[in-house]
């Protein structure tokens, strides 16, 4: 059912003040019934009891519900022990009197004193030695130390890395500062800084005083120039260069042309053998041999790069095949997707149109009550929703939803049951916003007596404004059904089985 809202005057997003503020001992009359602490904006109901604003809007959030202190004390009349925000007032005489109260700060090290009023107004949440737990390392801080922490103390902070962007944790910025690729450089050959890590090695190949080794060293020269000056160390060094070569080569030609191998006799010394007395042509028929062995490796490099082409030419037709199956299959696959979606549609369709009714009276038949019931209990499907119908075949199209362990205020001890608009194809002409009496009953199958409640809509309330998305805030009864009654041999639950209905006054329309 819509519930009132609290003026903006009267409201509060806090409950109670701790009862340690006060300098005196708290009477019970300036005690709130939910919370325990001092009133915060006191709010008397229709039975005398009084509430912080905030408290009372947390009880009454699903609309009325009975006094549970009127139950304790033993003085519950149903006609005035309902907690219901419409017949509530605020208690101005109280709240006076509690603003006038001496107060003090429990806070460690804090002197302050004053009144309750001042204290609320002036003092709460904006004491200096107030402690709050850091959200990050869950360290204890002071309030006015909590800017600090957070910029400079906290271990748990997030920082950004300010050359590439990444963000990490600050316990980390030693490691990342070892792997961040836009981290500032210095090359030690220049002298040059803030060069990002990954052009360092680019530039330690182009540093003009980045030393090198001379590309003459794999023959012997061991001199290590700057970049800029490999040019002028060749030309300057060129004789020098020249000398290694020339001595490279002659070690070459004495190995190749050498008067034939040594051999030791034990009786004779050494003495060159008769069969390597022509030693240049024993070397003739190595080249020879190894310009053979070329050749034939040659002609085997030459027919692997034909295989290796073919292969080659035979893959891109290949893929051009797989590619144009993948998108066969993708097609395939969205006219497949495509058809499911109206297919999905179709049946939505059908089964509205098995359900639906045009005259404002629908009877919601639930069967498998045990099962849905534990699947709500066990938090798996706390709430079901009705199929849709309507007051007319072109007016309000509504549904009903059902929590069957309850919501709110009834959640365990009642089935809760909430009527809903939904956006229908022709809202464009009709009235709103929707002010249609609605009847809720959940049906005796015995024929003897109904369980029904009634409301009419709150016209100010966003759930009865023309919808703008698939359906509103659902209204309606939190304490509709005690789950008592559905017990035992219930006339209410047969074949485990439930019956609802639904009824929506066409009166004006």
């Amino acid at each position: 059912m819509a519930r009132p809202s609290l003026p903006s005057s009267l409201d509060s997003t806090l409950p109670g003040i701790s009862r340690e503020v006060l300098s005196v001992s708290m009477e019970p009359k300036y005690q709130c019934q939910q919370c325990k602490e001092i009133l915060r904006k006191p709010f008397q109901a229709q039975c005398g009891h009084r509430f912080c604003v905030f408290c009372f809007k947390q009880l009454t959030s699903s609309g009325p519900i009975p006094c549970k202190t009127c139950r304790a004390e033993g003085i519950f009349e149903e006609a005035t022990s309902m907690l219901n925000i419409a017949v509530a007032f605020p208690d101005n005489a109280a709240r006076r009197e509690i603003d006038s109260l001496p107060a003090k700060c429990q806070n460690d090290g804090c002197s302050w004193s004053g009144t309750l009023k001042e204290y609320e107004g002036q003092h709460e949440g904006r004491c200096d030695f107030e402690r709050v737990k850091c959200e990050a390392c869950q360290a204890l801080i002071l309030v006015r130390e909590k800017d600090h922490h957070n910029e400079r103390e906290c271990e748990a902070r997030t920082l950004n890395c300010k050359y590439c962007k990444v963000t990490f944790n600050f316990k980390e910025i030693k490691a990342h500062d070892e792997i961040c690729q836009k981290y500032p450089m210095q090359c030690k050959d220049c002298g040059k800084k803030k060069i990002p890590r990954e052009k360092f090695q680019e530039h330690i190949k182009s540093c003009a005083k980045s030393k090198l080794a001379c590309q003459f060293s794999e023959i012997g020269c061991r001199a290590v120039v700057d970049n800029g000056k490999q040019q002028e160390h060749e030309q300057t060094s060129m004789t020098e260069h020249l000398r290694l070569m020339l001595a490279v080569l002659s070690s070459e030609r004495l190995r190749a042309e050498g008067a034939g191998e040594l051999q030791e006799d034990s009786g004779l010394g050494l003495y060159r053998g008769p069969e390597d007395a022509s030693p240049a042509g024993a070397h003739a028929q190595k080249v020879t041999a190894l310009e053979n062995i070329v050749c034939v490796l040659n002609r085997e490099v030459e027919r692997s790069a034909l295989t290796l082409e073919a292969l080659s030419r035979q893959h891109r037709l290949d893929q051009e095949k797989i590619d144009n199956l993948s998108n066969k299959v993708r097609q395939l696959e969205r006219t497949l997707t495509m058809r499911d979606l109206q297919l999905a549609e179709s049946e939505q369709s059908l089964r509205e149109l098995q359900f639906c009714t045009y005259d404002g009276v629908f009877i919601w038949k639930i069967a498998d009550f045990s099962r849905r019931r534990q699947d709500a209990v066990g938090g798996r499907a706390p709430a079901m929703f009705s199929p849709a119908f309507y007051s007319s075949k072109y007016g309000y199209k509504m549904c009903l939803r059902l929590y069957l362990n309850g919501d709110g205020t009834g959640r365990g001890t009642h089935l809760s049951l909430f009527f809903v608009v939904m956006r229908g194809k022709y809202d464009a002409l009709l009235k709103w916003p929707f002010s249609q009496k609605v009847t809720l009953m959940l049906l005796d199958q015995n024929n003897r007596e109904h369980i029904i409640d009634a409301f009419r809509p709150d016209v100010s309330s966003t759930s009865f404004q023309r919808p703008i998305s698939e359906m509103n805030i659902a209204s309606g009864c939190p304490l509709f059904c005690p789950l008592a009654k559905l017990a035992g041999k219930s006339s209410y639950l047969r074949d485990d089985t439930i019956f609802i209905k639904a009824i929506v006054d066409l009166t004006s329309l």
